[in-house]
């Protein structure tokens, strides 16, 4: 139970939760290696709207322009485009920052967290224009790496293709990531670690940041008990995280060396913002392997509470909407709410996605489910398809596998709104 909880706790960085548990010890700026733009002072607000919407905003220092924030930007070897996967305004402003980049400096590769490096040459199949849509994701097997709607991410990928910039996998096999939490870098094979060196040593900031995030999500453990940063979970915990920040530096870097000339191409990260806020992820990583040119930008939502607005968090931030289901209250398809991997006989539940059908049906990470409505369950296809055909209003029976006792609940699929 401990080690996949370890593993889900990995998980929730990668989402963006991170921003929920905002440490008062913040890292230096990142260096962009040019001159600060003019600033006008923001005002002070006693309200959560301290980034207006549509509006850029230097932690710690005030407003910026667009131009500004571009241009800076563009001048250093890679830019970090942080993310909470599931908010449709993300990835329009991911998608308005690429287009803005690209018009100064086109020659641009882009590396998506969404993708591990195995299926590097799918990705280079759909930017060459040899696969639909639909074929490209079957074979990046969309819905079992990543099962998040894809129709928020296809238009960065049309945009890479349309305008044939090459797309880099930047992810890890969910294994091996599990397999560090569990046993450490070194407790692994080299020839399982997908040829990447040991990351880092976090800085005690990290650490810091770190902490309640893995007390509050320990079920175990309240969140004002004293934990040493020696707690072998607690190690194990972020080993598994720095292993994840390790690989998308890596695949960043080796995409900005793979050009000898002296001009080289604009890398972009497209990733989720628990790994660039404050610097202490990829960033970091990057600075050990030798680039130090990086900007980090991030999305904020016009609602997050402004004491998280604090120097140091990225070189810019811009107002986007909270994310929200659409009109009707409901989802755009039907989603049980799990990351999952086929494992122990069955759907090994690596997270419960918070509001979720599987969280009010009592799913719990690290449950095993075992059968769908009376179907063994054998392959991620089988979870998926029964999930995504199953009508809404209705009732899906579920048995499960939770510490070696087997039992049955319930996941209640909510009715279509009335129109």
């Amino acid at each position: 139970m401990i080690k996949h909880r370890l593993f889900v706790l990995i998980n929730l960085l990668a989402l963006g939760l991170t921003a929920c548990f905002v440490s008062t010890t913040t890292a230096a700026p990142i260096d962009t290696n040019h001159t600060k733009p003019s600033i006008k002072q923001r005002p002070k607000s006693d309200t959560n709207n301290c980034v207006p919407l549509g509006s850029w905003i230097i932690p710690g220092v005030g407003t910026t322009t667009y131009t500004d924030v571009i241009d800076r930007a563009i001048k250093n070897s890679v830019v970090l485009l942080g993310e909470t996967h599931v908010n449709a305004d993300h990835h329009r402003w991911q998608l308005q920052v690429l287009t803005a980049m690209h018009a100064v400096k086109p020659d641009m590769v882009i590396g998506f967290e969404m993708f591990p490096h195995r299926i590097q040459s799918v990705l280079d199949q759909w930017v060459a224009g040899e696969l639909s849509e639909k074929a490209f994701l079957t074979a990046s097997e969309w819905d079992k790496v990543w099962n998040t709607d894809a129709n928020l991410y296809l238009p960065l990928f049309h945009f890479a293709r349309m305008n044939h910039i090459p797309m880099i996998a930047l992810n890890i096999e969910q294994r091996l990531r599990r397999s560090v939490s569990e046993k450490g870098f070194y407790g692994v094979p080299v020839e399982e670690r997908e040829g990447l060196t040991r990351p880092a040593e976090p800085s005690q900031a990290y650490l810091d940041f770190l902490m309640p995030i893995y007390k509050q999500h320990d079920r175990n453990t309240k969140t004002d008990v004293k934990i040493s940063y020696d707690d072998p979970d607690f190690k194990r915990f972020y080993a598994g995280q720095q292993l994840w920040d390790r690989a998308m530096a890596e695949r960043l870097n080796q995409a900005l060396n793979n050009h000898d000339t002296v001009d080289k191409p604009l890398v972009v990260g497209i990733l989720g913002s628990g790994h660039v806020m404050h610097g202490y992820g990829v960033p970091h990583q990057l600075h050990d392997l030798g680039t130090t040119a990086i900007a980090s930008l991030l999305p904020w939502d016009t609602n997050k509470p402004c004491d998280q607005l604090v120097a140091g968090l990225a070189d810019a931030v811009f107002g986007v909407l909270p994310h929200t289901t659409n009109t009707s209250g409901e989802p755009q398809y039907q989603r049980l709410g799990i990351r999952f991997e086929m494992a122990r006989g069955g759907a090994l539940v690596l997270q419960v996605e918070k509001n979720s059908i599987a969280e009010r049906s009592g799913l719990q990470d690290a449950d095993v489910i075992l059968e769908m409505a009376g179907q063994t369950l054998t392959t991620s296809d089988d979870v998926i398809n029964i999930v995504k055909r199953h009508a809404p209003g209705t009732w899906l029976p579920l048995k499960i596998k939770r510490e070696e006792i087997e039992q049955e609940i319930i996941a209640k699929f909510p009715p279509l709104a009335v129109r």
